[in-house]
């Protein structure tokens, strides 16, 4: 028997912040819909801002978390 990846994660909507970054946008050329660890770069995620996993605003920075609400959320430069 094959081992086989199931995660039932929801697609995120909302456009990111335009300080987020990722490896997948090095690798996919894009940040994902989704939060997938199977999706290439997953999880290696950093504010431009603050060149950390912290952003200005002291929480970590990922992909479901940099989204409108947030402080330091930003849309256009």
């Amino acid at each position: 028997m094959s081992f086989q990846l199931n995660l039932d994660l929801p697609q995120i909507t909302s456009p990111a912040c335009i300080h987020l970054r990722s490896k997948a946008m090095y690798v996919a050329g894009q940040i994902g819909q989704t939060e997938s660890p199977a999706d290439p770069g997953s999880g290696a995620c950093w504010c431009n801002q603050t060149q950390h996993v912290v952003g200005p605003d002291q929480k970590y920075v990922n992909r479901r978390e940099c989204i409108s609400g947030r402080g330091c959320f930003k849309t256009t430069y």
